[in-house]
């Protein structure tokens, strides 16, 4: 894993798998199970000083990068995909927005406590008929006066229920823009919502087949009054916007399917040494053998995808593409691994105190969260001029 980092970088990558094998692996079964985001845990997340890692120290955070807080979301991948996730979205949807488009009040309310990891917020994007088509947005907000006046819904909404969780930048449809050939399309902006006001209710959590102590519900707004000033954003550029959060958020995803899919091949190489059938370690069968230097092959070819779109990312460059490529290919990884790991543990890999158990549950969703896979090779292709 270390060979390609900074110093700085190998050792916070060591400093959160020991708090990811000592503080989070002996919890994720009881959350899993209770399907509760353990809040001591996410605060002591915050102490690590995790959720500042991408941030200036102007706003409390530890002046790193992108490339830092993708280490950190791997590193706890690797035995907790909840708490990897929560992670992620806790940062890429919901300070992220504050701290690239907010102003200078809106980043001095909010950054400090999400930057500290005593705040948690959402990204209100995702609808019923609005996923990979940001565009299909239903949810409006209409200017009246020195008010925002925001109606309609929202769903899969992570971080939004939590006790700790503030407010959700929500997507919304602000009027109408007619282009250049006479069309009109919508027009979208991000309105800023705390949690509390009036007409702004977090709906019961979902039963979810995996991810399930990771805090995820649907929204509901009605007739919901906030201030003017709640703009995140230039009005009419949320639509952009979202892209840039989600090319992100790519990169991210991909380096938590890096890091369940490492976690499989640990989980797979200590059990076969230790699982003796016909008197002999399974390990010493070539089959399974080579089943896990399969599995290893991918989480190397995953993790050098991530870390060529990061450093893209960090360095200024265009990384569309390859976040979309290091999304595709770390999810099948992620997949695929848990599938074989689960294989390999036989009728222990279906229970679910087993940590393959769990991956193989939680690492489905890679394959749809942050653009369905399907999305990511219509990016690709489009990248290599095939528009059909």
């Amino acid at each position: 894993m270390t060979h390609n980092l900074t110093d700085e970088e190998r050792d916070l990558y060591e400093l959160v798998k020991d708090f990811a094998d000592t503080v989070v692996a002996p919890r994720s079964y009881e959350a899993d199970t209770k399907h509760e985001l353990p809040m001591d845990v996410v605060a002591q997340m915050g102490e690590l000083g995790l959720f500042g890692l991408p941030f200036p120290e102007e706003y409390g955070g530890q002046g790193g990068d992108y490339f830092a807080l993708c280490l950190a979301i791997e590193a706890l991948a690797r035995v907790d995909q909840s708490i990897a996730i929560t992670l992620e979205a806790a940062i890429g949807l919901g300070a992220m927005p504050i701290y690239r488009y907010g102003t200078d009040e809106q980043k001095a309310e909010w950054l400090p406590d999400l930057v500290a990891g005593k705040a948690l917020a959402g990204f209100g994007l995702t609808e019923a008929e609005a996923g990979s088509d940001a565009a299909a947005t239903r949810t409006t907000a209409v200017l009246n006066g020195d008010e925002w006046v925001v109606n309609g819904s929202k769903q899969f909404i992570t971080n939004s229920g939590t006790p700790i969780s503030r407010f959700i930048s929500v997507a919304a449809v602000t009027g109408e823009r007619t282009r250049a050939d006479g069309s009109v399309s919508k027009e979208l902006s991000t309105i800023i919502v705390p949690h509390g006001t009036p007409g702004f209710t977090v709906e019961q959590s979902y039963d979810k087949v995996g991810w399930r102590a990771s805090d995820t519900h649907p929204l509901t707004f009605d007739d919901v009054h906030v201030p003017a000033a709640n703009l995140l954003g230039e009005r009419g550029r949320g639509f952009a916007n979202f892209l840039r959060t989600l090319d992100e958020g790519r990169i991210a995803v991909a380096a938590l399917a890096t890091g369940a899919a490492d976690g499989c091949v640990e989980e797979s190489v200590k059990y076969a040494k230790s699982r003796n059938v016909f008197g002999v370690p399974i390990a010493s069968h070539q089959f399974i053998a080579f089943t896990i230097a399969q599995m290893q092959a991918r989480v190397h070819t995953s993790r050098l995808a991530w870390q060529d779109a990061a450093r893209r990312c960090d360095a200024g460059q265009p990384f569309k593409t390859e976040a979309a490529i290091a999304k595709l290919v770390a999810s099948d990884a992620a997949m695929l691994n848990a599938r074989d790991a689960t294989q390999i543990f036989g009728g222990y890999g279906f229970m679910n105190e087993s940590l393959v158990a769990r991956q193989y549950r939680d690492s489905k969703i890679l394959e749809i969260g942050e653009g369905t896979n399907e999305v990511q090779l219509m990016i690709i292709a489009r990248s290599l001029g095939l528009e059909g």
